[in-house]
Order: structure tokens, then C-alpha cells, then sequence
């Protein structure tokens, strides 16, 4: 197996003494995995941090071996892991694409999503600019992997109006009228979810409560201790900026 290619860093773990594992999203191959000798030196390090694009190289004798991987950097997201807020951010949707992602499956819509929110977080003068950018991408993700959202139609009545809650049980919209005595165990659907525009923070929470709770029921069922602890620090700290 030989490929070329950019991709994002999103997950390193160390590897022998001197060396790293590491799993990056490409363009056409999805997530590709490869053992980068020398990945703990001194020179690597700073190229081998989540969200930053490379050019990677893999090759291996066989599909089923571990390729080497000789990486290049396109591209660092280094001066955002300093601030604690956008390193939350690409910690968490680095350490999702790594963990939920089967490997070797084409996502070219993750791939340009992924690349469009980390450099959305780069951009944004403060959270609100890019947290917008997080939860479309979460929703992304449970779509492509098969557990997408319905908020096309109400689920009790197919109306396509006035749809403003998400049933926790089936992902569909609910409409207000619909609603009833059920109210209190629904999402409060947030308006820029249906038609984009500016959001409030009150709408970007209510966002990524859905999106958590459908990440955790659907997609993390195994790997909840270790990959929602970076989710839960982003939110804490997102909720620290709303106060």
C-alpha cells in the first residue's frame, strides 16, 4: 500500500520509546493509521498535534500491516492549542473523528467540514463564531455514520411549520402543537439548526445538548469514560463564557 496525501491530525498515541501512532482524516481514504518513527522527537512533535494538516505518506507491504507514515507540515493550528477554549474545541472534534470513524471508509464531506470548523475556531474572533460550526459538524457525523436527524417534518404530524423540539427517542422534530404533555422531555430545537442564521448562546447550548445526547445514546455507546471527557470540558468552559 503506498498513498499520498493531506490530512488532519486527529489522534497520536505513543508508540515505543521514541515513536507514534498516528490516525489522521484524509480526503478520499478516511481515517488512515501509520507509525511515524521519531513522532516524540523534538523536531516531530509540534507537526504531530490534532488539527494540524499535513501532507502524509503511508506505505506497508500489506493492507493489514501498520504502514509507516512520513508526514510534512501544510498547515499548523499550534497558536490555538494555547488558548484553553479553541484547544477544547479541537481536542474534542479531533478525539471524535478518531474515535467514531471506522478506518479506511471515504468521508469527504467530514474531511471539508472538519478543515471548515478548525478553521472557522481559527478565524472567530470568540466562541460564538465557531460553536455554530461544532454542533453542524456533530450532526454530520451522526448522519454519516447512519444515526441522522430527522427536522425536516413534524414526527407526530408531518407538518413542515412551526417545528421548535426534537424528541430524544427518534431524532424528529416535534411542532409546538404536537408537543402536549410531553413537552418537559423534549429538546427545545434551535432555530438555526433548520433555517442557519445568526444563533444566541441559549440556542448554541440547547444544540449541543441534543447533538450530546444522541452522540452518547448512538455513536460512543463503549467509549463514553474516555472520549465525552473532552466533550464535557469544552461544554463546561462554553458555558463559563455564557455566565
Amino acid at each position: 500500500m503506498h498513498l499520498e496525501t493531506p490530512a488532519i491530525v486527529c489522534a497520536v498515541r505513543a508508540h515505543g520509546e521514541h515513536g507514534a501512532i498516528v490516525k489522521a482524516l484524509t480526503p478520499k481514504d478516511g481515517i488512515q493509521a501509520g507509525y511515524v518513527r521519531g513522532g516524540r522527537s523534538r523536531r516531530l512533535k509540534p507537526i504531530l498535534l490534532p488539527g494540524n494538516l499535513i501532507e502524509a505518506e503511508y506505505r506497508s507491504r500489506t493492507e493489514d500491516q501498520l504502514a509507516q507514515l512520513a508526514v510534512e507540515l501544510i498547515h499548523s493550528r499550534a497558536p490555538m492549542l494555547a488558548e484553553s477554549l479553541p484547544a477544547a474545541a479541537i481536542d474534542w472534534g479531533c478525539a471524535l473523528t478518531a474515535t467514531a470513524l471506522p478506518e479506511g471508509q471515504a468521508y469527504p464531506d467530514l474531511f471539508e467540514a472538519l478543515d471548515g470548523m478548525l478553521s472557522a475556531i481559527e478565524a472567530a474572533p470568540n466562541a460564538k463564531g465557531w460553536a455554530t460550526a461544532l454542533v453542524r459538524y456533530e450532526l454530520l457525523i451522526l448522519r454519516q455514520l447512519g444515526f441522522g436527524l430527522d427536522l425536516s417534518e413534524c414526527a407526530a404530524t408531518g407538518t413542515r411549520s412551526n417545528l421548535v423540539y426534537v424528541s430524544p427517542r427518534s431524532g424528529r422534530a416535534v411542532s409546538a402543537a404536537a408537543a402536549g404533555d410531553y413537552i418537559n422531555r423534549l429538546f427545545p430545537l434551535p432555530p438555526f439548526l433548520l433555517g442557519g442564521g445568526v444563533a444566541e448562546w441559549s440556542d448554541i447550548l440547547d444544540g449541543l445538548r441534543i447533538t450530546g445526547h444522541f452522540l452518547a445514546r448512538d455513536l460512543l455507546i463503549e467509549r463514553q469514560a474516555d472520549i465525552l471527557a473532552a466533550r464535557e470540558r469544552l461544554v463546561e468552559r462554553l458555558h463559563r463564557v455564557t455566565r
